[in-house]
C-alpha cells in the first residue's frame, strides 16, 4: 500500500520541537585531538562488541557485522585512537542460503580475535547456528571458510584461551531468545587445533546466584550478563563480562584462582556522573611500554554501538579499574576526554567514507545479505552500477541494499544519480535505513522518470514495538520533470526524544532518553543548489544495529518472468560526506 502525494512548488513544513543533542561537531568524526589527547568514541561508526588484539606493535579491532555482508570487519591502529578499516574475515554469511535474505538482528554476533600459533583466529556466533572459527595468516587475509566450533543452542558472545599448559578453552554466554535463559557464562575445553569444543560445558558464573553489585546506582543485581573474555594474570584467571543491561549497565569482572571457579564479583566501570551510558562488552590491551586500556561500546542509539577508550589499572589487591577511578570505590568512570596512550605518534585517520567508484565501493561498504553476483557491475569503473534487483517493495526486506555506518552525528551525504530503467515500477536512490526508513531518488512511472522522496515507518512490521502491524510507503513526488541526472542529499542531525521506563526496575537516566537522527531530503540539478524534498523523517535505529545510509536500486516484486531478465540498472557517480 502507498500513499502518493504531489508537491506544488513551495513543497510541505514541518515544525518538530525537538531538544538538539549535545555531540560531535558537524561533518566526519576524528578523536585525534592532535594535541596529544582523544575525545571519545575513537569509533563514531557503529562497530559493535569490539574486540581487540595486539600483535607487537599493532591493533586489530573485530566487531559484530549481523546480517551485514562482508562481516567480520577488521580494522588497524598503532595508537589505539586512529584506526584504518583493512578488511573483513568474512566474506559470506553461512550457512549461504539461510543468509540470502536479510536476517536483520540475526547472523554474526559478537566474536573475538586473538593471534595464536603464528595465526590470527576469530570466533563469533550466529545464535541460530552456533559458534564458528575462521582464521588467517595475515589480518588483511585471506582468511579461511568458517568452522562450526560448537552447536550449543543459544550459545553467543564466544572467546577462545590458551592457558599456560598450551590447553585451549572456549568461554562463552547465552541469549535466552535460543536458549531459554541468559546470565551465565560456560566454559569448554578445545580441542588441539582450536576447531571443536570436546568434554563437558561447566558453568563458571551463574549471575542469578551471585550477591548483588555495587555501583554508583546503589546495589543492583546482576542480570544480562553476557560477552565474556577471559584473560590470566599473576596466577589469576579473569572474565571480563558486562551486566545490567547494554544501555544502562556496568563493566564487570570476575576472578578465580582456578579456570572453572568460583568466581568473585566486582564492578569496575558504570557511568556515575560522566554521562557516558551504559560502558559494555571489550576488550583489554596492553602497550609495549606497560600501561593498560579497554575499549568498550556505548549504545548511541541511532548512532549505533560507538567505540570508547579508557584507561585502565590494577589496584594492589589484583583488581582492574576502568575509566576515572572514584575516590573510595572499586569503580571507575568513562572518561570523555584523556591523554592519548603511551604510543608512537600517528597520521590521523578514520575509517573511509567518501567513495569515487573508481574501483568499486571502498571497504566501508556492506550489502544487506549475501550477494548475488548481478547485483553490482563489477566492469564498471569511476561510478557505481547497481542493477535494479527485483525484491519486496519494503526495503527492510531487500538484501541489495548497499550501506555504510554513520561516520558522524550532523553530516550530510550526497551522490548524483542516474536510473536506466526497462520496466515501469524501478526505483533507485539515497537510503537512510532502520526501523524506519526514507530514500530520495529516481522513480520510473507509466509517466516517465520521476524524482521522489519515499517514507516508510515500521518497515519491521512493528517487531521492535508489538503489535505485528501493516506498513505502507508515502511517496512524494517533486514539482518537475527529470531528463537526466540528479544530485540528491540526505541531511542527518541528533535529537534527543524521551523514552518510557524499561521493564527491568532498576535503570539509570539514559534508559530514559533517546537519541536519534532526524533526516531531511534535498535535490539539485545542477549540484549546487539544492531545493528541500518533503518533511523528512526521525530515523531509528535497526535490529541491534544503528541507523544506516546507503545507495539501492530495485525493480518491483512480482515482475514478470518475461521482463525480469531485462531489468535496468542506476548509476551513482560519487558519495560524498560534509559537514
Amino acid at each position: 500500500m502507498r500513499t502518493r502525494r504531489v508537491l506544488t512548488t513551495g513543497g510541505l513544513v514541518l515544525l518538530c520541537l525537538l531538544a538538539r543533542a549535545d555531540g560531535m561537531p558537524p561533518g566526519v568524526w576524528t578523536p585525534d585531538q592532535r594535541d596529544g589527547s582523544y575525545v571519545n568514541p575513537v569509533l563514531a561508526g557503529d562497530y559493535s562488541d569490539p574486540d581487540v588484539v595486539r600483535v607487537g606493535d599493532d591493533y586489530y579491532l573485530t566487531a559484530s557485522s549481523f546480517t551485514n555482508v562482508p562481516g567480520l570487519p577488521i580494522l588497524h591502529s598503532r595508537d589505539l585512537v586512529n584506526w584504518t578499516l583493512i578488511g573483513h574475515a568474512l566474506a559470506r554469511n553461512v550457512p549461504e542460503a539461510h543468509h540470502a535474505t536479510p536476517r536483520r538482528g540475526g547472523g554474526v554476533w559478537a566474536p573475538s580475535i586473538r593471534h595464536h600459533g603464528g595465526r590470527f583466529v576469530i570466533y563469533y556466533p550466529d545464535p541460530d547456528f552456533g559458534i564458528f572459527m575462521v582464521s588467517a595468516a595475515d589480518a588483511r587475509g585471506p582468511w579461511t571458510p568458517p568452522v562450526l566450533v560448537d552447536a550449543t543452542p543459544g550459545a553467543i558472545d564466544p572467546a577462545p584461551f590458551w592457558d599456560d599448559d598450551g590447553q585451549g578453552w572456549l568461554v562463552f554466554a547465552y541469549a535466552a531468545s535460543r536458549a531459554g535463559f541468559n546470565n551465565r557464562i560456560a566454559l569448554r575445553r578445545l580441542n588441539a587445533g582450536g576447531t571443536h569444543t570436546e568434554g563437558e560445558t561447566r558453568v563458571i558464573v551463574n549471575a542469578d546466584e551471585l550477591p548483588k553489585a555495587r555501583t554508583s546506582r546503589g546495589a543492583l543485581p546482576w542480570f544480562t550478563t553476557e560477552g565474556p573474555k577471559l584473560y590470566k594474570r599473576g596466577g589469576w584467571y579473569y572474565v571480563f563480562a558486562p551486566s545490567g543491561s547494554v544501555k544502562g549497565g556496568w563493566q564487570g569482572v570476575f576472578r578465580s584462582s582456578h579456570i572453572d571457579g568460583p568466581y568473585e564479583a566486582r564492578n569496575v566501570m558504570d557511568e556515575g556522573d560522566s554521562g557516558i551510558n551504559g560502558p559494555h562488552q571489550g576488550a583489554w590491551v596492553d602497550t609495549p611500554s606497560g600501561q593498560d586500556w579497554f575499549l568498550h561500546f556505548q549504545d548511541g542509539d541511532s548512532y549505533g554501538r560507538r567505540v570508547l577508550l579508557q584507561p585502565m589499572r590494577w589496584t594492589a589487591d589484583g583488581w582492574p579499574i576502568i575509566g576515572e577511578p572514584k575516590p573510595g570505590q572499586t569503580w571507575g568512570e568513562p572518561v570523555a576526554r584523556h591523554r592519548k596512550p603511551d604510543l608512537p605518534t600517528q597520521p590521523v585517520a578514520v575509517p573511509v567514507v567518501d567513495d569515487d567508484f573508481a574501483n568499486g565501493p571502498h571497504l566501508g561498504w556492506q550489502w544487506s545479505a549475501n550477494p548475488m553476483d548481478d547485483w553490482l557491475d563489477a566492469s564498471v569503473h569511476g561510478r557505481l552500477r547497481l542493477k535494479s534487483i527485483s525484491s519486496s517493495a519494503n526495503l527492510w526486506e531487500a538484501g541489495q541494499l548497499l550501506t555504510q555506518k554513520l561516520p558522524g552525528e550532523s553530516f550530510s551525504a550526497t551522490t548524483r544519480l542516474s536510473l536506466a530503467p526497462r520496466a515501469v515500477g524501478e526505483r533507485a536512490g539515497l537510503l537512510v535505513m532502520g526501523y524506519d526508513y526514507g530514500w530520495i531518488g529516481l522513480e520510473n512511472t507509466a509517466d516517465g522518470l520521476r524524482l521522489v522522496q519515499v517514507t516508510r515507518l515500521k518497515a519491521d512490521l512493528g517487531q521492535h514495538q508489538p503489535p505485528l502491524q501493516q506498513s505502507s510507503e508515502t511517496v512524494l513526488t517533486a514539482p518537475l520533470q527529470v531528463d537526466g541526472p540528479v544530485h540528491v542529499r540526505v541531511s542527518l542531525s541528533p535529537v534527543v526524544v524521551p523514552t518510557l521506563p524499561p521493564r527491568e526496575l532498576h535503570y539509570g537516566p539514559a534508559m530514559l532518553r533517546s537519541v536519534n537522527a532526524q533526516v531531511r531530503f534535498s535535490y539539485s540539478l545542477d549540484g549546487v543548489h539544492f531545493t528541500p524534498l518533503g518533511p523528512g523523517f526521525t530515523a531509528l535505529p535497526g535490529r541491534w544495529v544503528g541507523t544506516q545510509i546507503g545507495l539501492f536500486a530495485q525493480a518491483p516484486a512480482g515482475t514478470p518472468a518475461h521482463t525480469a531478465t531485462r531489468v535496468g540498472w542506476a548509476e551513482f557517480e560519487f558519495f560524498r560526506v560534509t559537514p
